[in-house]
């Protein structure tokens, strides 16, 4: 009996060891998101340059669009910036920033500083729509369609290769199916 005691460790860590070896095959980037196929969480949040106008998620929907949540705390988002800038001034989709977990005073100094690439930018303080779209960190971003449901989830930065690989594609799609139901 106490031979086999003797083995009870390294079964355990063998055991431990296969789990582990198996995380090593996941994409960090592709996070299962239980929203995905269901639409925007139902919110009224105020816009990041100006309080006093409150945003719902009935004004973001008409045209297929991309959600992006970022912060100024946030080194990913950053990295990211300057792209979201480049798509901006392709105007191939709107893009809604969600400002999560962050100060209204630096968020508008950044914006100010390294350009706007948001059409409207919902300023989420407290990480309530966050924490209803099941954000995990910034940046990630959501594509949504013109209907207003979640139809993809990227986290992580977007970048060129990113943007043509995975993002592009889906949004392609989704255009091609909003201009047969007659949406822009």
């Amino acid at each position: 009996m106490k031979k086999v005691l003797l083995f009870v460790p390294l079964i355990l860590f063998l055991g431990m060891g296969v789990f582990l070896y198996q995380g090593l095959s996941l994409n960090p980037q592709k996070l299962d998101s239980a929203l995905e196929g269901k639409p925007v969480p139902a919110f009224s949040l105020e816009r990041v340059e100006t309080p006093d106008e409150l945003i719902s998620n009935q004004d973001l929907t008409g045209q297929v669009s991309m959600l992006n949540v970022w912060a100024t705390w946030c080194p990913s988002c950053k990295y990211e910036h300057p792209f979201l800038m480049k798509l901006a001034r392709q105007n191939i989709l709107p893009i809604y920033g969600i400002n999560y977990r962050d100060e209204r005073a630096m968020a508008v100094d950044e914006l100010g500083k390294k350009g706007d690439p948001y059409n409207i930018n919902i300023y989420d303080k407290e990480g309530r729509l966050g924490l209803d779209l099941g954000v995990y960190g910034a940046p990630e971003s959501f594509i949504v369609d013109h209907r207003g449901i979640i139809r993809f989830r990227f986290a992580g930065p977007i970048d060129q290769r990113v943007w043509d690989e995975t993002l592009l594609p889906v949004i392609r799609e989704l255009q091609a199916d909003a201009a047969k139901d007659g949406a822009s």
